[in-house]
């Protein structure tokens, strides 16, 4: 009878460990941020983001147990491990397709329901409540930290509030020295920025969305290989 692939079984083996560091990793920094409130201060995180932890949460949990299960069943030499393994990393494979389809599918809902988070981030910058007078003050700083004005429609986004004064700076105001006609422009007697912010968070949003398809693929590949390995080593163990 053929004998298990020493190669593919430790290679196997210490794929799947630094699965389970990765894991581990992942499942103890989101750990720490949720529960710990001088990170989430340190990071500024609100309690809005606490979805996306929860989610780190739940990815980590999962790659910890796939790399566990991968780890013993190839050192064990464990067909029920590897076979869960395997159901796993495939189960997985099939939701990032599915959810890539459901994207492409989707985008046109995707872009309205971003448009209508813009909508209701105007309504936030026109708005008199302390609430919004929180998040206008936090929108600024973005302003100036990417030499935009507005959301939507530059300083209109604003309404009354323009010309509300917020500490030491104004709404919108271009702070370069020698502003030029491409950043910045001329109302009601100062100099602004010109670019909507909403433009600036489009562009990054399709920027990132790149990167994300990158590491997807990049993930899938992998995912793949595992399965191959995973597959061919339990055969291996079957005809043992």
């Amino acid at each position: 009878m053929a004998g298990v692939s020493g190669c593919m079984k430790y290679s196997m083996f210490v794929f799947n460990f630094l699965f389970w560091v990765c894991g581990s990793v992942i499942l103890g920094v989101s750990i720490w941020i949720r529960v710990s409130k001088d990170a989430q201060q340190d990071l500024e995180i609100d309690s809005s983001l606490f979805a996306g932890v929860d989610l780190l949460i739940a990815v980590g949990s999962i790659i910890m147990v796939l790399g566990f299960l991968g780890c013993c069943g190839a050192i064990k030499e464990s067909r029920c491990m590897l076979l869960l393994f395997f159901i796993g990393l495939l189960l997985i494979l099939i939701l990032q397709i599915t959810g890539g389809i459901l994207g492409a599918v989707y985008r046109s809902q995707i872009e309205t329901s971003l448009n209508k988070t813009l909508l209701a981030g105007v309504n936030s910058l026109q708005s008199s409540t302390e609430e919004s007078k929180t998040f206008q003050d936090k929108f600024q700083k973005f302003e100036r930290m990417n030499q935009c004005c507005g959301l939507l429609n530059g300083p209109a986004d604003w309404g009354k509030n323009f010309n509300t004064p917020f500490g030491s700076n104004k709404i919108c105001e271009c702070e370069l020295k020698n502003p030029s006609a491409d950043l910045c422009t001329l109302f009601q007697g100062r100099y602004i920025y010109k670019k909507p912010c909403g433009d600036v968070i489009i562009k990054y949003l399709k920027d990132h969305l790149l990167i994300i398809m990158g590491i997807a693929f990049g993930l899938a590949v992998i995912e793949i290989l595992g399965l191959g390995f995973s597959m061919s080593l339990y055969c291996q163990i079957q005809r043992k």
